[in-house]
């Protein structure tokens, strides 16, 4: 029932976002992202599974390319790097301070989108939320303090590795046993959709 009402609030939040592009007011999207980025500190990165246009249209490619068989590349070690997601946060830092400081009319939250579906298509979905978004690094930071989070039960768990195959951010980590990295999980459901045993909870 929670995945259904996440369909429906991403669709609704994807609508939107549309409207605020055509409409050419990108300041609305970004005080939306910024309450998210409060929200973050108590609840994790809702912003990220529930409104986030990006990750919408990102899942639609992956559940494509799973249906149609075709295999994404794996993200490249060099990607991996610090300096490429702090890179892409001070870009776009400095390309929003230019576009609502000095008034000029740049599609960059169109930009992002259409950056972000097209990495998404050639390469595993976690390089642009793990490392490329700079939404999601911002997020990363204020979600690593929220109190709220998805956790799983070491006793329920049967070490399947499921919810780690499936996590499209890389959160799932296993060191003596299975747990998730609250500022890189970003509250998609999809560990807690596909888990046998009902091990994960919120």
């Amino acid at each position: 029932m929670a995945n259904k009402w996440r369909r429906i609030t991403q669709a609704t939040f994807l609508v939107l976002f549309v409207v605020v592009v055509v409409a050419g007011r990108s300041q609305v999207w970004m005080a939306l992202f910024l309450g998210s980025v409060l929200l973050a500190l108590f609840f994790g990165r809702l912003y990220c599974g529930w409104v986030c246009p990006i990750n919408t249209v990102t899942e639609l490619i992956t559940r494509m390319t799973r249906k149609l068989g075709v295999k994404r590349l794996a993200v490249p070690e060099f990607i991996k790097k610090p300096v490429f997601r702090y890179g892409m946060l001070a870009a776009f830092i400095a390309t929003m301070a230019f576009v609502l400081i000095g008034g000029k009319k740049l599609p960059v939250l169109a930009v992002l989108l259409v950056l972000g579906a097209v990495v998404s298509l050639i390469f595993q979905e976690s390089i642009w939320h793990r490392y490329l978004c700079p939404y999601g690094t911002i997020l990363n930071a204020a979600s690593t303090l929220s109190r709220y989070y998805l956790k799983i039960d070491g006793v329920k768990c049967g070490e399947c590795g499921l919810c780690g195959k499936v996590c499209p951010g890389e959160a799932v980590t296993r060191r003596e046993k299975y747990s998730i990295d609250k500022g890189l999980c970003l509250q998609c459901l999809e560990c807690i959709t596909n888990c046998p045993r009902q091990a994960i909870h919120y």
